[in-house]
């Protein structure tokens, strides 16, 4: 399986999730279970951590693959790793 496939196969019902999560809780209901879970508070923390690291290969690559990472660098620090997985499964392939 290809990494467009994969990142598809994954975005599509993780979106549906997080849209439906976002609806019944809230757009920012996290903020308050982390406040009061340090479990939460670490996935916080980890998602972050983990969309930091994205934005810099996302940077890179996009310098290679010769495309514009700003739309999805600032989606990543909006809603995570959705960008990323947008990002991956709507790339082109180099030397395409």
């Amino acid at each position: 399986m290809n990494n467009r496939l994969a990142a598809t196969a994954v975005l599509v019902p993780f979106l549906a999730y997080s849209l439906w999560v976002a609806a019944t809780c809230g757009p920012l209901g996290f903020l308050d279970l982390a406040g009061r879970e340090p479990w939460a508070m670490q996935l916080l923390l980890d998602l972050a951590i983990t969309s930091a690291f994205s934005i810099h290969w996302m940077i890179r690559d996009a310098r290679v693959a010769g495309r514009n990472p700003w739309p999805f660098v600032i989606a990543t620090i909006a809603v995570g790793s959705i960008a990323a997985l947008v990002y991956i499964a709507t790339g082109r392939r180099r030397g395409a």
